[in-house]
């Protein structure tokens, strides 16, 4: 059970937020419509995750983009799943930043995924277990704007696919399931990866991090 702080100004998808997660076993500590409100429900009584959109009142731009990035700077390691109505690459920008600095669960989906219960749920439970999950909608944009890029173009159309699977947050056997191959596959492929984008190949959330750094052109 993850104790969840839920921040969302839409009445309706915040009930739904609600009433999904309290489905799915999880404590809903609080549910607000503002950043204000976040920052004020984090500090009362720390959850396990934030959920958070990106737009919030009064000025509905980046609020809660911008209240999540201050609670991790005031609590460090605490995980945060951010939703966002369409893919803004600046805003996931900012909040990979944020991740090169401070590793700890982080997250940016579209709300649409939210429709999907048992991958949204998934994403949920491995950003609060530490892990940083990307929407793939927002991969596919990142690997289109880097797509000029020479070291990218060196790649074969299967290891963009591993990529972009990679930059997702998935793990070799994941990546094999995905895309019907063996994982002795994924591996060659992620070396061959490796060595044409001049990544560090240590594993786990560093790797991710790596991957998402040469996306943004770092």
């Amino acid at each position: 059970m993850l104790r969840v702080v839920i921040a969302e100004d839409a009445v309706l998808l915040r009930a739904g937020l609600v009433e999904l997660l309290t489905r799915g076993g999880h404590q809903v500590v609080a549910a607000v419509g503002d950043a204000d409100a976040l920052a004020a429900a984090v500090d009362a009584d720390r959850p396990d995750i934030v959920l958070t959109d990106v737009r919030m009142p009064p000025g509905f731009h980046d609020e809660g983009l911008r209240a999540a990035l201050d609670l991790r700077e005031r609590h460090p390691g605490l995980p945060v799943l951010v939703l966002s109505q369409y893919v803004a690459t600046p805003y996931a920008t900012r909040l990979l930043g944020a991740a090169g600095a401070q590793p700890a669960g982080l997250g940016y989906l579209l709300k649409d995924r939210v429709g999907e219960v048992a991958e949204f749920l998934d994403a949920l439970h491995r950003v609060a277990a530490g892990q940083t999950v990307i929407d793939p909608e927002v991969v596919r944009v990142l690997l289109r704007q880097q797509a000029a890029d020479r070291p990218l173009a060196r790649l074969t159309p299967r290891e963009r696919e591993v990529l972009a699977l990679m930059a997702q947050g998935l793990n070799n056997q994941a990546v094999a399931g995905r895309l019907s191959i063996t994982e002795a596959s994924v591996v060659k492929h992620c070396g061959n990866i490796f060595m044409k984008l001049d990544l560090d190949p240590a594993e786990g959330n560093r790797r991710v991090l790596a991957v998402l750094a040469h996306l943004r052109g770092e």
